[in-house]
């Protein structure tokens, strides 16, 4: 009886220690981490800073279609070497091994220092600040493709895309589709996603050998791979606001979306089914830093900040001012060349009509004695202001294209209207691309809110109403006969005169013939009615 009762009391002894133990682990707390990501988009080769206006559009151009953006204030902003010194300033702050640093796209090209170097001045600086991956963005394809192979070499950090494809291989370009990166013992799936209408944002040439594929289908591919190798899945997306959210709102096990290609900043974080999108504006303007707040190593909630770099509240970092300088002693006289004054900021904007636009179609007009011309509209750029150099210039016309003029019949004209109309607003989301054609001697009201095809109307070229049976002499330039935005028409064209003139060199030179330019008088041609 005694030994039964021993083993009874021993029994129970070890219940309630078990059950003790058990109620100690229900009631310890859940571990807390935070994995704070540092991210930039569309940078655009800026890798100075430039001068911005209250009121003017994301780097002076980034009307997106649902968040239109403005800077806040006036003054200097942006450029590498404030970059580095906000980037260095949150890595000293916080546990070296909790910070990531990565890019969304359209990086290195668009600006004149960027095309004399072929895009390896924005890739020194990048390695400098030690990027730790990139998505390659639709205009980091411009110097084509061999030379993106040739800078992907040279930086320190993977530029990647998992759905652009190399067509001899049929895997991911560089073999490599996502990177799994780990922080405090929590490992972070990067999967970098192009912008999948790059074919009709740039020279096809340049992107032989690849093609691109729908995000979307993309995402869905890897995510149940992703699943079982990460703790947190960060979608790195050159797709633009409009589609991160259809991506958010379709597939809730990606954790977040860090976004680019629409120049957005978005406040507060859009959030649907549990994914976050956050995007950081462009140009090297803002810096985004992304708290993501994890327990036991699941993503629990964010929060995000915006460094906006103004030359008044960031100091620049030595180190880059150097290395800047390096790069620009070489080619100062060219890209320092004075050429006007602008009397008035001209801008650009990209899904209305632009100031810049209007003045370089103008100058296409008049010089080409052309009945109507037109530019593609893009979304990159700043805004001319007091003392214009030429690099100033070439900011908002980097690409070497030549002036061509051919003609087109009324109906072909009015056909190139609707299809704007269509880029900004079409039925499936997936289709949006390009701004707003932008012309000079042709008049027109577009609704959006009308269905496709029939959003055009009261059209006048010389102040008479379009005959759509007439023939038209149209200038632009080269690349618009590649079909750019699904512009087809051009193609289509007769007698069509390819001159020797590259546009960016041209305009520059008229610009200096001016001397004194401002907001050009035939601004409002464009009456447009409905959202984008």
């Amino acid at each position: 009886m005694k030994q039964f009762n021993i083993i009874t009391l021993l029994g129970l002894v070890i219940l309630i220690a078990a059950a003790s133990c058990d109620s100690n682990k229900k009631e310890q707390p859940a571990k807390e981490q935070i994995i704070t990501v540092l991210h930039t988009n569309d940078i655009h080769g800026s890798y100075q800073p430039f001068q911005t206006l209250k009121g003017n559009a994301t780097a002076q151009t980034g009307d997106s279609v649902d968040n239109y953006m403005t800077f806040p204030r006036n003054g200097e902003i942006g450029g590498f070497a404030r970059l580095a010194t906000v980037v260095k300033k949150i890595r000293a702050q916080k546990d070296s091994n909790s910070v990531l640093l990565i890019d969304g796209g359209d990086t290195f090209s668009d600006d004149l220092l960027s095309n004399l170097t072929k895009g390896e001045v924005v890739i020194r600086l990048m390695n400098e600040l030690g990027y730790d991956m990139m998505v390659l963005g639709n205009h980091d394809f411009d110097y084509g493709l061999d030379r993106t192979k040739e800078l992907a070499e040279l930086a320190d950090f993977p530029m990647r895309a998992a759905n652009v494809i190399d067509t001899v291989t049929n895997k991911a370009i560089f073999d490599e589709p996502y990177k799994i990166i780990r922080k405090q013992d929590v490992r972070i799936a990067l999967l970098p996603i192009a912008y999948r209408n790059t074919h009709l944002t740039g020279n096809p040439k340049n992107m032989e050998g690849i093609r691109f594929e729908q995000g979307l289908a993309t995402i869905k591919k890897y995510l149940p791979e992703l699943e079982k190798k990460a703790d947190i899945i960060v979608v790195l997306s050159h797709e633009g606001m409009t589609v991160d959210k259809l991506i958010a709102d379709e597939l809730p096990n990606v954790d977040v979306i860090i976004g680019g290609h629409s120049h957005d900043y978005i406040r507060p974080p859009y959030k649907s089914n549990g994914t976050f999108v956050v995007q950081a504006m462009s140009d090297a303007a803002v810096l985004g830093e992304t708290e993501l707040i994890l327990e036991d190593g699941k993503l629990k909630d964010l929060k995000t900040k915006y460094h906006f770099l103004y030359a008044d509240e960031w100091e620049a970092d030595s180190t880059i001012v150097k290395l800047v300088e390096d790069y620009r002693k070489d080619y100062r006289s060219e890209l320092e060349e004075f050429l006007a004054v602008a009397e008035k900021p001209v801008g650009r904007q990209y899904k209305m009509e632009s100031p810049f636009d209007k003045l370089v179609t103008n100058i296409l007009k008049d010089e080409m004695k052309s009945d109507v011309a037109f530019m593609p509209g893009v979304g990159y750029g700043i805004t001319l202001q007091d003392s214009i150099q030429r690099e100033d210039v070439f900011k908002l016309i980097p690409h070497p294209a030549n002036i061509i003029t051919l003609n087109l019949k009324g109906e072909q004209l009015y056909n190139l209207l609707q299809q704007t109309a269509t880029n900004l607003n079409p039925k499936d989301k997936m289709d949006i691309v390009g701004g707003l054609l932008q012309s000079s001697g042709i008049s027109y009201t577009i609704d959006l809110s009308k269905p496709e095809g029939e959003r055009i109307s009261e059209v006048k070229i010389a102040g008479k109403d379009i005959d759509l049976k007439k023939t038209y002499k149209v200038a632009t330039h080269a690349g618009m006969l590649n079909g750019i935005h699904n512009y087809s028409h051009f193609a289509e064209g007769t007698d069509i005169q390819k001159t020797e003139l590259k546009l960016n060199d041209f305009v520059a030179k008229k610009i200096k013939e001016m001397k004194q330019i401002s907001v050009p008088e035939n601004m409002g041609e464009v009456t447009m009615i409905g959202k984008h």
